[in-house]
């Protein structure tokens, strides 16, 4: 199985998603989470931009041993996407892999439970459908304004249970069946870009609360429909989580049994969690850390 991360610089240049508290720490992440996984998944793989791989290669002297700067395709795309990076990185896999959050590190090998499941990802993700901000709801509303159709996966899902909506957080994604994950991937890619589109996502000036909902919403719609189709190639197709619950997945002693840490959304701020980010590469890395230092003294926003 091949670890895969990937960057896009434009989005993280323009702050989307949840940054880190100082540039430093940005880099010194990428550092540390690459470190570890590579000790488990020696093929590591990373797809980024020109001005990442300027960045994370050129500069930062990441040992990747493949990168791609296949995100040069997003061009002029919102950066407010900012989980489109991820969906490209998924669509080009065609062999077992698992996709890395730079904020995730791998202490030990993930479970063999899940890396040989045709799909894993780490946590399911469950709230009502109700709720004001239910992302779902807001982009079907939305596409129907515009008199659009969406995908039919998206629509058997929501058939299915109008109470609750259940999404599959990605902080890793991956498994055995490749093929699968393309789809969903390159699935989710068209519901985003495709230019037929664009009357329902001008509804949405911001599309940071739209992320989760295309990357993570859609991947168990997707699962749930082509398992049970008698005529699809995915037939049959399922997913197994590392947590079996967001509660587990925040549970410090279940990640440390499982010797696995991801850094969700705030906690990269903390200013206790990023001075142990920086002890902890100091002491295993010292001339990294002092690469990064000076890095970071030059970059603005993480970026060149």
């Amino acid at each position: 199985m091949r670890a895969v991360w990937s960057f896009w610089s434009e989005a993280y240049r323009a702050g989307q998603g949840f940054t880190w508290r100082e540039p430093l720490h940005h880099l010194l992440a990428w550092g540390l989470s690459l470190r570890l996984a590579q000790a488990h998944y020696p093929e590591t793989v990373l797809v980024t931009d020109s001005p990442g791989r300027a960045l994370l290669i050129d500069r930062l002297g990441l040992p990747f041993t493949e990168v791609s700067t296949e995100l040069d395709r997003l061009g002029d795309t919102d950066p407010g996407w900012w989980a489109l990076g991820k969906l490209v990185a998924y669509s080009l896999q065609d062999r077992p892999f698992v996709h890395l959050d730079t904020d995730v590190f791998l202490w030990q090998p993930l479970p063999a439970r899940i890396t040989g499941a045709p799909v894993l990802a780490q946590h399911p993700e469950i709230y009502p459908a109700d709720d004001a901000r239910c992302g779902p709801r807001l982009v079907e509303d939305a596409f129907a304004r515009a008199g659009l159709s969406l995908p039919a996966e998206w629509e058997w899902s929501r058939s299915r249970s109008a109470r609750r909506i259940r999404e599959s957080n990605c902080g890793i994604l991956g498994g055995m069946n490749a093929a699968f994950i393309q789809y969903y991937a390159r699935l989710s890619l068209d519901l985003a870009l495709n230019s037929r589109h664009a009357p329902a996502w001008a509804a949405f000036p911001a599309k940071a609360s739209l992320n989760t909902t295309v990357e993570q919403f859609l991947l168990p719609a997707c699962l749930d429909f082509h398992r049970f189709h008698p005529g699809s190639p995915h037939r049959g197709i399922y997913q197994r989580y590392l947590f079996p619950s967001a509660g587990a997945a925040f549970d410090p002693a279940e990640a440390a049994q499982l010797g696995f840490t991801h850094l969700i959304a705030g906690a990269k701020m903390d200013a206790r969690v990023t001075s142990r980010l920086e002890a902890r590469v100091r002491r295993e890395d010292a001339a990294f850390y002092r690469r990064c230092k000076r890095i970071a003294g030059s970059v603005r926003g993480g970026m060149p």
